[in-house]
């Protein structure tokens, strides 16, 4: 590629390489300045771009006054970023780390151009290293590079999901091969039972954080276990076992050899324990006895616990831990028996990573507050002699990187109102009082706007499976064929899953009939998620919900988009009216995708669970009313029961309550609210400076107490 790219603009390469352009819009320009139609063409990955892109193409962009001058102001913003020490850290925490915290995760989600997510969890990791960039946090993070990533998402005529697994090309991707100090591509080794295996690392620039993500595709490893990390959640027991044991105790071993020496290691799930117990091991080696290393690896750890349901949580049969980590123990100093009592909760004897991750860390942390509450008193038989307030799991509540998900236009607008440095104090409750000043009509044109980006995105996708595909009329209709942008619009996107009751709005059809057929005030209803590839029921409920979009008793008003990506999402969360949450209580641990909606002026319809217990104010949005339902079925039949009553008597009214001039004051003064409201406390940047706050700081303190460590 360097060969081609004249010497004026060099830096093209260097610049594609760091994904700092997928939160910063005028980077994003340069590539769309280049050769627009190989941008879209792209799927907006620059490193594509600048592999297909011509000779003459380049040329002429050297040459281009007022492309020079786009590409110096981005590389001049591109290095002040990058090398800058006046930070927020710097300026608040100016000691607080003479070396990188480490944060472990199974997932990240930082851009549609490598698809190494599933969800949630991977959006969250994603925005964290996005943040500690903006902050000027010293992280490095360690995952997976899962080169067939997630599955592509394809519906059969029948609503049936299919699973296609894509092979990511490398020279196509924002990410770089490390090599040892010699040349080598193996950096490291862990053993699975008593087989060596040899660990390659490609890094993936994200500001200022170095993600390094791990891969076992090397000659040196037998066939099973070079395909160790071609897919993320393997179903498989045994396989999943190895990959936490790869990415754990590999991880580690990893940082070593690059030379890297944190001194906070935040774990982001159960998934990436074993990073501790390797931690452990390596103060053991070095004299101490196993208490003295267990006390100091929990004093430098955070762990980030999400799942609010014991199912939900990776757990090991004992036979499976005992042949993969014996010999292993004895390097620690214990017998067999301590290391699995490790994993062990309510005498359950199969090793439960979740347990043995909230015994090895000091700093434990629920993802909201009822999270919180709900997390201790699932765990609270690890503390048995305490009451279940005085467990000690405290709780910060996730947030998003608000760069990240907010829509040109919307920023634009709150650049108007808000100043120039809006997204620097994003979390600075004070400054999004002035969203309350930008005049109705502005705000409901950019709302629209966005609607119109959102419905021409979803024809988009449709022509495309059209083109390629042949598929019949009826399933164009199904993927938005007759979607229209000027009525109601309701949103249900994410991973579909028995809790979150896809289905809950069709539990009486012909009432939900009426309301979403009302020929003049309409509403319509776009559905987006995928389900896992061995959840069958969730599969089920895909399946129903999409033969019920291909009814045309609904009149085409079903809607349902396929393969639900980031790009995807953000056309979602930037365009609807309304996002609709439904999941059964207790067990949605936060949520994010409505924090992003509210971000851009789309407003919350949802059970006051997960963070919306915290976000709901009375004025930002709706709340499905708790209830007392002793039963599920009592739940379901409730909360459908007050979705359609907010429905008929408030939401579906206010909408199409507009002045002479077709302005719904009433629905302009709600996303007001919302913004307001959300925006500032449901931010990366509020949610990471807690973290460096509450846990990293103390954790730092706790070092001085430890002889000998370098802080």
């Amino acid at each position: 590629m360097n060969g081609k790219i004249p010497e004026r603009i060099s830096r093209l390469e260097e610049l594609a390489n760091n994904l700092w352009w997928s939160w910063h819009e005028e980077a994003r320009d340069v590539f769309r300045a280049l050769d627009y139609p190989l941008w879209k063409k792209s799927g907006h990955n620059p490193v594509k771009e600048l592999y297909e892109v011509s000779p003459d193409a380049l040329q002429a962009a050297a040459a281009d006054p007022s492309f020079i001058a786009l590409y110096d102001s981005v590389m001049s913003a591109f290095d002040a970023d990058m090398k800058s020490s006046n930070t927020w850290l710097a300026a608040n925490y100016p000691n607080l780390l003479n070396h990188p915290a480490a944060y472990f995760s199974m997932e990240y989600a930082i851009h549609n151009s490598l698809p190494i997510y599933a969800g949630g969890l991977g959006i969250l990791a994603g925005d964290i290293c996005k943040e500690a960039s903006d902050l000027g946090l010293p992280m490095v993070a360690i995952g997976f590079m899962y080169p067939q990533g997630y599955f592509s998402q394809r519906i059969s005529p029948d609503g049936w999901q299919q699973e296609a697994y894509v092979q990511l090309d490398f020279e196509e991707a924002p990410i770089n091969r490390v090599v040892s100090p010699r040349g080598e591509l193996a950096i490291a080794q862990v053993h699975l039972g008593d087989v060596p295996v040899a660990i390659g690392v490609w890094l993936v620039q994200v500001g200022r954080t170095n993600v390094y993500l791990i891969d076992t595709n090397l000659s040196e490893n037998a066939a099973q276990h070079r395909d160790l990390a071609a897919r993320l959640y393997i179903a498989d027991r045994e396989l999943r076992l190895q990959q936490e044991i790869v990415l754990g105790v590999g991880g580690v071993r990893v940082l070593r050899a690059l030379g890297i020496n944190p001194v906070i290691w935040h774990a982001n799930e159960g998934h990436t324990a074993f990073m501790m117990v390797e931690r452990v091991r390596e103060e053991v080696q070095a004299g101490k006895s196993f208490e003295e290393a267990r006390n100091s690896v929990k004093a430098t750890t955070v762990f980030t616990t999400h799942t609010p349901v014991l199912a939900g949580h990776d757990v090991f049969p004992t036979q499976l831990v005992e042949k993969y980590f014996e010999g292993y123990w004895q390097r620690l100093g214990i017998d067999k028996q301590t290391f699995l009592q490790l994993g062990c909760c309510a005498g359950i004897q199969d090793f439960n990573m979740t347990a043995f991750a909230l015994k090895m860390s000091e700093q434990r942390c629920a993802v909201s507050k009822l999270h919180g509450g709900v997390t201790r008193r699932m765990w609270q038989t690890l503390w048995p002699d305490v009451s279940e307030d005085e467990v000690p799991i405290s709780h910060v509540t996730n947030g998003v990187h608000v760069p990240s998900w907010i829509a040109r236009e919307v920023g634009d607008l709150f650049t108007k109102y808000l100043g120039s440095d809006w997204t620097k104090e994003c979390d600075n409750t004070a400054l999004w009082q002035r969203v309350l000043e930008i005049p109705d009509k502005e705000l409901w044109e950019v709302h629209l706007q966005m609607k119109l980006k959102l419905i021409a995105a979803i024809r988009e996708r449709m022509r495309n499976w059209w083109a390629h595909e042949g598929i019949s009329l009826q399933q164009m209709m199904t993927m938005g064929a007759l979607v229209e942008p000027d009525v109601l619009t309701i949103a249900f996107a994410r991973r579909f899953t028995e809790y979150k009751r896809a289905t809950l709005i069709f539990r009486d059809a012909e009432r939900l009939k009426r309301i979403i057929c009302d020929p003049s005030r309409p509403v319509q209803i776009i559905f987006a998620g995928k389900s896992h590839p061995a959840d069958f029921p969730s599969k089920y409920i895909l399946q129903q919900v999409y033969n019920l979009a291909k009814s045309l008793e609904f009149k085409g008003r079903i809607v349902f988009v396929e393969d639900y990506d980031m790009h995807a999402a953000r056309y979602l969360v930037q365009g609807v009216d309304v996002w609709l949450n439904t999941p059964r209580r207790l067990q949605e641990a936060c949520g994010t995708s409505g924090m992003k909606a509210a971000l851009n002026g789309v407003l919350h319809l949802s059970v006051r669970d997960g963070w919306w217990h915290e976000g709901y104010n009375g004025a930002n949005g709706w709340a499905i009313d708790d209830n007392r339902a002793l039963t599920p079925e009592d739940e379901d039949r409730a909360d459908a029961e007050a979705v359609y009553e907010l429905l008929e008597k408030q939401i579906v009214p206010l909408y199409y309550a507009r002045d002479r001039k077709g302005i719904p004051h009433g629905w302009t003064s709600l996303i007001k609210e919302s913004i307001r409201s959300i925006a500032p406390v449901f931010s990366a940047r509020r949610m990471l400076k807690e973290y460096i706050e509450r846990t990293y700081d103390v954790a730092t303190r706790s070092l001085v107490e430890i002889p000998g460590r370098d802080i």
